[in-house]
């Protein structure tokens, strides 16, 4: 058993934490002592054999350490190709991804990390035979043993090297979250703080919600398209170099070009988005246990439906209706893991053409969810060649990454073309409007980075600026008493959030209520007098 402890701690201590070893051979090259890099494989390695001896047991070790290998290999090569880092939101953006989702980041690449850095490993480790000690005595002794020289490599790590370490880690604070196995403590943390931890009491709010009737009595029709994985400096309104907007360029659309995100992740962007709490005080705990503002809209005496094609609503639209898009079907829109978003909008005409009442539908799209990028989009919506058709995108030029993004921003504007061309078939019966919005953006490559979900506080432009554009046609800004022109002023010059969203969508469909803050209210300013 001491054997395998030292073999397992020198393996991740070494091969399992290159990314940490390179990090920080790169930053030693700003530190005077030339000792400081070499000390780094001695303390990780020191660390395992404290850590690895606990869970040195005799039916313990081996199903212990082989899910640490096979999990830890996925998590390398995350690390690797896309330099992702495990804290607890990454592992909740882990635990929130579904299977059809894993598909995506199923390549050869990824299957030579699992076999090569973790089933191979587990394969050895389990043809180890472990000799039982001759008494508890001995084994006690012996594990103590290792435990001792851990601490004495910890510490004499420290005693040299302090000084270094805490300047390093003060200026570099991701370095901690890049520690293989670390995404196990994450893992371990979040899912204490899921099922662990005593759920709040459901909080109802908005319930003196009270919609102001239009002058020409028609109902009112909101469809709000909700974006993933779309970056605000790739689109044309935002002055972005190539037409990405084709299909709505003629069409009016009012582009707002500073906008953040709540979060870099789906499962924490889009609750945070709906609910009318701030990104710096967002508790996802209370989010999901409070009203969001889709169910402000229904005690207004609005109508909702939450179509989904995109995994799931992270829980926003567990109270409402809701539809998901079955994605196992094989036909010419989906392929039997994934559906192309213009699939929506038949269950969205079911829900339109219904009655006539007052509603808002969402549309949760998968937009641009990578790294698939090129199933997002049927070949006709593919302008810009070549492009990167593969999920091991760290393998294409920038070019083709670049290419194939473009090319689902083409796609998501067609499908929002099809929208609005809907709603102007409806004029005469509703008084009509959409808001398109990403929950967070991507980065394709820039400063070695991809995909998205860094922690906030480090994440690129490229993760957290996102689009938010608005079609208003005169009918409905006349009903609702909106400046058109003055919604074009804030939408250029106003520095705007998620935060806005809530608020926004109350003030655009005319609903009033004590729990809305009109200073986030983007209309706020814009309204007219009746």
């Amino acid at each position: 058993m001491p054997t395998l402890i030292l073999v397992s701690a020198v393996y991740f201590g070494t091969v399992m934490n290159y990314p940490v070893l390179k990090a920080l051979f790169g930053l030693s090259q700003n530190v005077q002592d030339s000792l400081f890099f070499y000390s780094a494989p001695l303390l990780l390695i020191s660390a395992f054999l404290i850590i690895f001896s606990l869970f040195a047991w005799r039916y313990v070790f081996k199903p212990f350490m082989v899910f640490v290998l096979l999990t830890s290999a996925a998590a390398l090569y995350a690390e690797v190709n896309f330099h992702t880092l495990f804290d607890m939101t990454m592992m909740e953006s882990v635990f929130e991804t579904n299977s059809s989702e894993i598909s995506f980041y199923t390549n050869m690449t990824s299957t030579l990390y699992l076999l090569g850095f973790g089933l191979i490993p587990s394969l050895f480790l389990m043809m180890v035979k472990i000799k039982p000690q001759r008494s508890w005595r001995i084994a006690l002794a012996s594990r103590l043993c290792i435990v001792v020289i851990g601490a004495c490599g910890v510490s004499a790590v420290a005693a040299t090297q302090y000084k270094n370490y805490a300047s390093v880690g003060r200026n570099n604070k991701y370095l901690n979250r890049m520690i293989i196995p670390g995404h196990i403590y994450s893992g371990v943390r979040y899912l204490n703080k899921l099922y662990f931890t005593t759920t709040l009491p459901y909080k109802s709010q908005g319930t003196d919600a009270t919609l102001e009737a239009t002058q020409n009595g028609k109902p009112t029709l909101m469809v709000i398209v909700l974006g993933e994985t779309a970056r605000a400096m790739n689109f044309i309104d935002n002055g972005y170099g190539r037409n990405t907007q084709p299909y709505t360029q003629s069409l009016g659309l009012i582009s707002f070009e500073h906008v953040s995100s709540c979060g870099t992740y789906t499962a924490l962007s889009v609750p945070c988005m709906f609910s009318n709490m701030n990104r710096t005080d967002y508790n996802k705990e209370r989010a999901m246990t409070q009203d969001n503002v889709l169910n402000v809209m229904q005690h207004a005496g609005v109508k909702v439906l939450w179509i989904d094609n995109d995994g799931g609503s992270k829980g926003v639209a567990n109270n409402l209706p809701n539809q998901s898009i079955d994605t196992s079907l094989k036909d010419q829109d989906c392929n039997g893991s994934t559906c192309f978003d213009e699939i929506m909008l038949k269950k969205a005409q079911t829900f339109i053409h219904q009655d006539k009442q007052n509603k808002v539908l969402v549309l949760h799209t998968i937009g641009s969810h990578g790294p698939t990028y090129f199933q997002r989009y049927p070949t006709a919506y593919a302008p810009f060649q070549p492009a990167c058709n593969r999920s091991d995108i760290e393998n294409c030029s920038d070019q083709e990454i670049k290419n194939v993004y473009d090319n689902t921003l083409v796609y998501t504007d067609f499908v929002l073309s099809q929208v609005i061309q809907e709603l102007k078939g409806l004029s005469s019966q509703y008084n009509v409007m959409t808001t398109y919005i990403s929950d967070h953006g991507e980065s394709l490559g820039e400063n070695g980075l991809y995909l998205h979900g860094m922690p906030y506080s480090i994440a690129p432009k490229e993760q957290t600026h996102v689009p938010w554009l608005l079609w208003m046609p005169k009918q409905y800004a006349e009903q609702k008493h909106l400046n058109i022109q003055c919604l074009q002023n804030v939408a250029k010059q106003a520095s705007l959030s998620h935060d806005n969203l809530f608020h926004s969508l109350l003030g655009l469909y005319g609903i009033s209520t004590q729990v809305d803050d009109t200073k986030l209210d983007i209309t706020h300013g814009c309204k007219q007098a009746s």
